[in-house]
């Protein structure tokens, strides 16, 4: 029985991880695939200029490839060094979620500030050498949201010193437009766009936060009972 048990056990982790190893693949593919890609898409923050959305997504397939390994190999071989590694892992990550989840709504305001005032800096480098991909991060977000600037178009007046916007500020887009006052421009700003569509989606981005957190639950729960399963059954941890 208590065999049974650690054999059901043993292979639900299994699958449980072999499934996280894959997604942890396919982040990676992606991550990598946006980097040599669009290469030229950086990130609009110029005191973080590694934080792009592909290093992102390479970090975060590559953290969830290496969990999946771990709680894989451990649960497949009965080891129970992995299947610690493995659980001790969940549980950093899980630790590393809360504390930020908490500094977040305690320093929201502050965050909030912070940001804008960081994005505004980014809008100053936008026609400077060098800045491609700061430029081509702004062209795309403005086009795409149908914004202007971090709290609106006049963002980029004071940002380039002079009355003129992005042509992709411009509701209709052609060469020059942005040195048309008489133009039609987005006129909310991209801060506040973003603000709206968090707001908007918060019971859907709660949903996906509150799966996260089963999943690494879950993992915690099969790697522990099956780690305990093991050490009642006797069986020699193997190097």
């Amino acid at each position: 029985m208590a065999r049974g048990c650690l054999c059901c056990v043993k292979y639900m982790l299994f699958l449980f991880n072999l499934l996280f190893w894959l997604g942890g693949c396919g982040l990676l593919g992606v991550g990598v695939w946006l980097s040599v890609s669009q290469g030229s898409f950086a990130t609009l923050s110029p005191s973080f200029p590694s934080i792009s959305a592909a290093n992102l997504i390479i970090t975060l397939g590559a953290v969830i490839m290496v969990t999946g390994f771990l709680g894989c190999l451990g649960a497949i071989k009965e080891n129970k060094c992995l299947l610690l590694s493995f659980f001790i892992t969940l549980l950093l990550i899980l630790l590393a979620e809360m504390i930020l989840l908490i500094l977040f709504f305690v320093y929201t305001d502050n965050v909030s500030e912070n940001a804008r005032q960081d994005l505004k800096e980014g809008l100053a480098l936008y026609s400077t050498n060098n800045n491609a991909g700061l430029r081509n991060a702004w062209n795309t977000i403005q086009t795409e949201w149908h914004c202007c600037g971090v709290n609106g178009y006049t963002d980029w007046h004071t940002a380039l010193q002079e009355k003129v916007v992005p042509d992709h500020c411009c509701q209709v887009i052609y060469q020059d437009c942005g040195r048309n006052a008489t133009n039609q421009f987005w006129t909310r700003g991209c801060y506040k766009k973003v603000e709206e569509w968090l707001d908007d989606n918060k019971y859907l981005l709660g949903t996906i936060a509150m799966c996260v957190l089963v999943i690494q639950l879950l993992g915690m729960a099969f790697s522990m009972t099956l780690y305990q399963q093991i050490h009642r059954s006797g069986k020699k941890y193997e190097a």
